[in-house]
């Protein structure tokens, strides 16, 4: 178990009296995030500026080769942390001095925090995927689940997803490698038999509970839909772990049809809740991040 020391607690600075934390998220095609509106406005709640800024890859034309001199560059600008997505999870780990359990079990990470000159990666997706699939669909059916999308976010996502009771999920991917390494991972931690790697995605979604996408199909960057409309059904569930837009196209056609659905917001926001304890060591207001999260659809 990693051994921490307290989270950075704002600091003043030449802006001002102003108590102030510098935060930040990496990665690619993230100019509509609203994490930064969610981690600013809960700061000046809670009476410090919390600056948050975007280091776009696509924006800055990089790719997560610059991952090391990023975070470098980050620590000595006096960064408290950094928000980790789409595609550098993963492939920031290398870079890092400690692991959170979480991060090391889950093979990923989505929160970094610089503290006493150590780079620590966390990884709160796994909850907060949880949490908002609790909300938006409750009691729904899990005994047959299907994931499209076994990268960073996918396997916070499966883990969730078992914890929740699910009895086998089949998983998808582009490389199939990559979910049949998942699949044997989750088996290890819940047991034989509990997650596979799938070969027929016809077949599987023709008897599914519920689909999960876990891709970053439907985002303004990769629009459309990780299968064909055709496969959806009327007694299916839909939760797609993309936020931006809110409403994608997977989304609508499964509502459409009459699916019950879960958006991505759910997972932004209390991934969002836990990165800011990670961040400040203090406690955040879930109402009022998902208020400000809101806000964005008004």
């Amino acid at each position: 178990m990693t051994t921490q020391s307290p989270a950075p607690s704002p600091t003043g600075s030449a802006v001002g009296r102003r108590p102030h934390l510098l935060l930040g998220l990496v990665g690619a095609g993230i100019q509509l995030s609203r994490t930064p509106a969610m981690h600013e406005a809960e700061g000046a709640a809670q009476g410090f500026l919390a600056l948050y800024r975007l280091i776009d890859l696509d924006v800055l034309g990089l790719g997560v080769e610059a991952l090391p001199e990023l975070l470098t560059a980050a620590e000595r600008m006096g960064f408290a942390g950094l928000n980790i997505t789409y595609p550098c999870k993963q492939a920031v780990i290398p870079h890092l001095d400690e692991l959170s359990d979480a991060a090391r079990a889950l093979g990923a990470v989505n929160t970094v925090v610089f503290r006493d000159g150590k780079r620590i990666g966390h990884n709160t997706d796994a909850p907060g995927w949880a949490e908002g699939f609790r909300r938006l669909l409750p009691d729904v059916p899990m005994q047959r689940v299907v994931q499209i999308g076994t990268g960073g976010a996918g396997a916070a996502v499966a883990h969730a997803a078992l914890e929740l009771g699910t009895g086998t999920l089949t998983l998808f991917d582009q490389d199939k490698a990559r979910a049949e390494a998942l699949a044997a991972s989750l088996c290890e931690r819940f047991g034989a038999g509990r997650a596979v790697a799938g070969t027929d995605l016809n077949a599987a979604v023709g008897t599914t509970d519920g689909l999960i996408n876990a891709t970053p199909m439907g985002t303004a960057k990769h629009p459309g839909m990780p299968l064909p409309a055709t496969l959806l059904r009327p007694e299916m569930w839909v939760s797609d772990v993309v936020y931006f837009p809110l409403e994608t196209e997977l989304l609508r056609t499964a509502r459409a049809l009459g699916c019950r659905v879960a958006h991505g917001g759910g997972m932004a926001v209390y991934q969002a809740v836990e990165a800011f304890r990670h961040f400040t060591g203090r406690s955040p207001d879930a109402a009022r991040m998902t208020e400000t999260f809101l806000s964005f659809d008004r």
